[in-house]
């Protein structure tokens, strides 16, 4: 008999500090740095973001959504045979923020390490797990998104700075004898590496070079919305399904252009699309799954729909997840 892995909880956390645009403008403009809500919202669709208070890492934020992803499934950390992390900010060089947040969840023994894909980190993470699962490898695995961008930002750069926030989500994958994970694809191209980046490393103690997020806007926003689309249809190919089995498209939260723009390819209705960028800003590896475990605990999304999990990042990466729930 085939073996599978469903979806079977979710869960996400931000942290308390909310930030409205007006907020940030505020704070910016007391370091000589000018922007407005109605610039922000024009260009991007955010109106607020949530940053994370100094002294609380990744896996703090990561292991509350955890903690809500198993209650949600119903199973207890104990059970669990598989931890993945999908962050660019961890909380230190090493060891990992999954090594980490599975002593804060008082296990052990199960294995345990980070995905780097940056704004693709939790459909990586996602594709990792579900191989692992079918292979026999892993049962119960929690796969995490978590980021701490606050700390990674250039505070006087109003066209980065205003478009990142903090927070994580969860999922509870478990084996299956039917399929929840229908289909994924996942890519990378390295020459577009200097487009996004944060080009600074530590060495002798000191940092080196720029250890601050740097992105060519426009690059970006065109390598996006075409990526996308192809990662989207691949998996659709895979599947054998058409854009018209898709319920719930859940696009990497970065800019509502582009959301716009992909849904549009897709011949989707923007009431098809879950949209929390307005409220949680581009939280990278986590805004999947925060958009998701969002629409689940709203009641938006249902058992039995089909989701089209889709992401790109820094590197360049990208992929997509089609998903039964």
């Amino acid at each position: 008999m085939s073996r599978y892995s469903r979806i079977t909880g979710t869960g996400s956390y931000l942290p308390p500090r909310r930030l409205t645009n007006a907020d940030l403008a505020t704070e910016l403009a007391s370091q000589g740095v000018e922007t407005s809500d109605d610039w922000i919202v024009d260009r991007t669709g955010i109106r607020a973001r949530h940053f994370a208070d100094p002294g609380v890492c990744c896996s703090d934020l990561g292991v509350e959504a955890a903690r809500n992803a198993l209650q949600a499934a119903g199973r207890q950390a104990s059970e669990i045979d598989l931890i993945i992390v999908a962050t660019s900010t961890p909380d230190m060089v090493f060891p990992s923020a999954a090594c980490i947040l599975q002593n804060k969840l008082g296990v052990a023994g199960c294995p345990a390490f980070d995905v780097q894909a940056v704004c693709s980190g939790f459909v990586y993470a996602l594709t990792v797990a579900d191989a692992m699962i079918k292979t026999g490898a892993a049962t119960k695995a929690l796969v995490i998104g978590a980021e701490v961008f606050s700390r990674i930002l250039d505070f006087t750069d109003r066209t980065t700075c205003v478009l990142f926030g903090d927070g994580a989500g969860a999922v509870v994958l478990e084996a299956s004898d039917t399929p929840g994970i229908v289909a994924t694809d996942l890519h990378a191209d390295g020459k577009h590496v200097g487009i996004l980046c944060v080009p600074g490393h530590v060495s002798g103690g000191q940092v080196l070079g720029n250890p601050l997020l740097q992105m060519d806007g426009q690059a970006v926003f065109k390598l996006a919305v075409g990526v996308l689309e192809d990662a989207a249809r691949a998996v659709l190919a895979k599947a054998g399904r058409t854009e018209a089995d898709i319920d719930w498209l859940i696009p990497h939260q970065a800019n509502i252009r582009i959301m716009q723009s992909t849904a549009r390819k897709l011949k989707l209705p923007m009431d098809k699309v879950i949209v929390t960028v307005d409220q949680h800003g581009n939280t990278s590896a986590a805004s999947i799954p925060l958009a998701l475990d969002s629409a689940v605990r709203s009641g938006r999304i249902q058992k039995g729909d089909t989701l089209m999990l889709e992401g790109v990042g820094g590197g360049f990466t990208w992929g997509a997840v089609l998903v039964d729930l």
